[in-house]
């Protein structure tokens, strides 16, 4: 998901729901960068954090049907270790029940 903020509980909530939130880079936002939301988005940069990183930041570009695409790099807000092993696990469901399983 991709926003120009996020409260903190908001943020946590998509972490814990295994969801990545992104945001937009300092001084831009959608309708900065002429985005409407009828894009198809491409992010890459995320494997990183299945091997143990959390990257700063992540590409991403964004397609109309036909048309050029919108390039940006966004900031990844995971912001602590734990939200990254939650995200990692898919979400906190999944990092519980695994723990649960490995003890």
């Amino acid at each position: 998901m991709i926003a120009d903020s996020y409260e903190r509980i908001h943020r946590s909530n998509l972490i814990g729901m295994g969801v990545l939130p992104l945001q937009f880079p300092a001084g831009q936002s959608a309708s900065t960068l002429g985005l409407d939301g009828t894009e198809t988005y491409d992010i890459t940069g995320v494997t990183g954090l299945n091997e143990g990183t959390t990257p700063r930041t992540v590409h991403v570009s964004a397609r109309r049907d036909g048309g050029s695409p919108i390039e940006f790099d966004a900031v990844v807000r995971i912001d602590t270790p734990g939200e990254a092993d939650y995200y990692r696990s898919g979400g906190i469901l999944h990092y519980v029940l695994r723990q649960l399983v490995a003890s």
